[in-house]
């Protein structure tokens, strides 16, 4: 499979930036800290939400924010922004050159190719149905179960 983990670092860090607006900078060291990367990972994922009109920033600000609202942010918007996939490859990256004097060889392009192509939009499909309302909203309900305090300072730097 070919989805990178620029997807993951961004749906983490739109979380992180819902959950956090009100209590302080949220910037890329502090998201770093919560995602457990580089800052450099974390603004070039932010660019390229930036870029998707998903988030804004501006220089000497408190960091990043929503450009929308979550209820209008899908999974699929997310997935696309940063690239998650290779356009030309797609989701499943197919060996480059069965041997064409093999039956089997010759053959599994013609039946593998539009299965893998509809379990790709069957994906696509269904990530479009999932907002960041329902991700934010899980999120917080599992750390109300943890009973957790919320000292954003402490809880997020990295170790």
């Amino acid at each position: 499979m070919q989805i990178t983990s620029r997807f993951t670092i961004a749906a983490h860090l739109i979380t992180a930036i819902d959950y956090f607006k009100g209590m302080g900078r949220v910037n890329s060291d502090f998201l770093a800290g919560s995602v457990g990367v580089n800052p450099v990972i974390v603004r070039t994922v932010i660019s390229k939400l930036r870029e998707a009109g998903i988030l804004k920033t501006q220089r000497g600000s408190s960091g990043a924010e929503l450009a929308r609202p979550l209820e209008e942010i899908t999974l699929y918007d997310v997935y696309k922004a940063v690239d998650s996939v290779n356009e030309s490859e797609g989701l499943f990256h197919f060996h480059e050159q069965p041997n064409p004097n093999c039956p089997v060889g010759r053959n599994i392009h013609k039946v593998m190719d539009d299965r893998i192509m509809s379990v790709q939009a069957a994906m696509e499909e269904q990530m479009k149905r999932i907002t960041f309302a329902d991700i934010v909203a899980d999120t917080k309900r599992e750390i109300q179960k943890e009973s957790v305090s919320h000292d954003k300072d402490s809880d997020c730097q990295r170790e």
